[in-house]
C-alpha cells in the first residue's frame, strides 16, 4: 500500500500545503495550520474515472412549476423578517455572532415558542449540559416549553437518536464547531470536523424535512470561524452583531436562497431575554435638541427597512503645527477621508488643521452609501457652528467631482421620516420630484449644499 503522504490544513481558510508552517500564505493568520490526515483513494478508484455506472437524474425546465417552500413561523416577528418569514422545512441555517451576544438565547426563546405552538423542537447542545440550558429557560421564563433537550457531541449518536422516532420539526445545534464526526480524524472545531459534521446534519436535514439551525462561532475579525465552504453548504447565513455596552442586537441575514438578504431584525436585551423593537428608529435617535451643531439624521435601508439614525461630527481646531486626527465610529474612515477631501477640493473648507470625530448614535453601524450627504451636513454643521435646518433629513451619494448623485428607495426614506414628524428632505436634485408629505431641497453638487447650509444662497 502507498504511503500517505501528509497535508496541512489552515483552519481559518481552508488552504492545503504540504508541510507546517506558522503563518498561512493564503489568508496570513497565524498558528492556524493543523496536520490533517487525507482520504485514502483506492487503486480501483485511481484507474477509473466516474462517468459511467452512475444513477440517472431528472433534467428539468426553467417553466416547470414549483411551489413555494412551507415556513415554520418562530413567533418571533423580527427573527421572521431575517428569515424571509421563517424557518423553511429542509433547510439549513447558519447564525454566527460574538460571545455572549445573545444567539443561544434567542434560539432558546424561538424554540420554546414553537414547541408551546405544538411542534416538534429538538435543541442539542455541544457546550452545555442540558441541565444549563434548563436552568437558563427557567430564567427566562420558559420552562413549561415542551422542548426536547440534550447535550451531545457526537454526530453519530445525534442522527441515530433522532431518526428512532418522527423528526423533528426544528432542530438547533449549538455549536457547529463542537460537534464531531468518527468518520473522520481530528478534533473537533477543526476543518475537516466541521465540514464533514455540518455535511452530515445537512443530509439529514434535507432528507426527514427537517429545518437545521447551526450555531457558528465568529473569529476576532467577526467572520464565522472555520472553512468558508460552511457558508455555501447552509441555504441562510444570519449575523447576531451588536455591542455589551449597548442594549440592542441586530440579526442581519447576509446569505438567504429562499428570501431577501441584508434584511434585519432589531432586539434589546432585558432581563427577561431578548425582546423585539418593531421600531428601531426610535431605538437610535437619541433626544433632539433644538440647535446643536454637529448633528443631522440620516434615514439609511437595511434591505427593505428604513432605519432613522442620528449622525455626530465635532470638528476642534489645533494649535499650527499639530497632527489633526480622524476618529470614526460607525462608518467608513476611509469614506469619511473621502468626504473631507472634496469639501476642501470642491468647496473651499479647510479640515487639514482640525481634529475630526464623527459617530453614529446608539452603536449602529452604517454601510449605506447614500449617508455621504448626512456625514457632510454634520461636517459643516460642527465646522461652522451653524445646526443643520429642524426637522430634517439628508441622504445622498457625493461623487469625487463633488456631484451629489441619486440612491435608491428613496420614497421608503422618506415615508420612514414622514412617519417619525420630521418636515423636510436635504436630498439630490434628481429625487426632488419625488411625492413625499416633507417640503424637499434638492442639490446637484456639494457646493449648491454647503451654499445653503452656510446661508449664502
Amino acid at each position: 500500500m502507498a504511503r500517505l503522504q501528509k497535508r496541512f490544513v489552515c483552519q481559518s481558510c481552508g488552504s492545503v500545503s504540504s508541510r507546517w508552517q506558522g503563518q498561512c500564505v493564503d489568508c496570513s493568520e497565524w498558528n492556524t495550520i493543523v496536520e490533517e490526515t487525507p482520504a485514502v483513494v483506492t487503486p480501483f478508484q485511481a484507474k477509473h474515472n466516474l462517468q459511467g455506472g452512475g444513477r440517472a437524474i431528472t433534467l428539468v425546465g426553467l417553466d416547470t412549476e414549483v411551489a413555494l417552500p412551507a415556513r415554520l413561523a418562530s413567533g418571533i416577528a423580527e427573527l421572521d423578517r431575517a428569515l424571509g418569514g421563517g424557518f423553511v422545512e429542509a433547510s439549513a441555517t447558519l447564525i454566527g455572532g460574538d460571545p455572549g451576544i445573545g444567539k443561544s438565547t434567542l434560539l432558546l426563546q424561538a424554540a420554546a415558542k414553537l414547541a408551546l405552538a405544538g411542534a416538534d423542537v429538538a435543541y442539542v447542545s455541544g457546550e452545555e449540559a442540558a441541565d444549563q440550558v434548563r436552568l437558563r429557560a427557567q430564567r427566562l421564563g420558559l420552562g413549561m416549553a415542551p422542548v426536547q433537550l440534550a447535550s451531545a457531541t457526537s454526530v453519530r449518536d445525534i442522527l441515530t437518536t433522532l431518526g428512532q422516532g418522527r423528526p423533528p420539526a426544528l432542530l438547533i445545534i449549538d455549536s457547529i464547531q463542537t460537534m464531531h464526526s468518527d468518520l473522520i480524524e481530528g478534533a473537533p472545531g477543526t476543518v475537516s470536523q466541521v465540514r464533514a459534521s455540518a455535511q452530515e446534519l445537512i443530509r439529514f436535514a434535507k432528507e426527514r424535512g427537517t429545518a437545521l439551525v447551526l450555531v457558528g462561532h465568529v473569529t476576532k475579525d467577526g467572520t464565522i470561524a472555520g472553512p468558508r465552504v460552511l457558508e455555501h453548504m447552509v441555504d441562510t447565513v444570519l449575523s447576531f452583531e451588536g455591542e455589551r455596552s449597548h442594549q440592542y442586537r441586530i440579526l442581519r441575514a447576509i446569505k438567504n436562497r429562499f428570501g431577501g438578504t441584508d434584511e434585519i431584525g432589531v432586539f434589546s436585551m432585558q432581563a427577561e431575554g431578548l425582546a423585539e423593537i418593531s421600531n428601531p428608529s426610535a431605538l437610535f435617535l437619541t433626544q433632539r435638541e433644538e440647535g446643536v451643531t454637529g448633528t443631522t439624521v440620516f434615514p439609511a435601508l437595511e434591505g427593505t427597512r428604513p432605519v432613522l439614525v442620528e449622525i455626530q461630527a465635532l470638528v476642534v481646531r489645533l494649535a499650527s503645527g499639530a497632527t489633526p486626527r480622524r476618529a470614526v465610529v460607525g462608518w467608513d474612515s476611509g469614506r469619511l477621508a473621502m468626504i473631507l477631501a472634496v469639501l476642501e477640493a470642491r468647496c473651499g473648507l479647510s479640515f487639514s488643521s482640525a481634529e475630526v470625530y464623527l459617530n453614529i448614535a446608539g452603536g449602529y453601524r452604517v454601510q449605506d452609501p447614500a449617508a455621504d450627504l448626512a456625514v457632510a451636513a454634520a461636517l459643516v454643521s460642527a465646522l461652522s457652528e451653524r445646526p443643520v435646518p429642524a426637522g430634517a433629513v439628508a441622504f445622498g451619494e457625493i461623487a469625487l467631482s463633488g456631484e451629489v448623485r441619486p440612491v435608491a428607495h428613496a420614497a421608503l426614506r422618506l415615508k420612514e421620516a414622514a412617519k417619525l414628524g420630521f418636515e423636510r428632505a436635504l436630498l439630490p436634485a434628481a429625487l426632488a420630484g419625488e411625492r413625499s408629505e416633507l417640503r424637499l431641497a434638492g442639490f446637484r453638487t456639494l457646493g449648491q449644499f454647503v451654499d445653503h447650509m452656510l446661508g449664502r444662497g
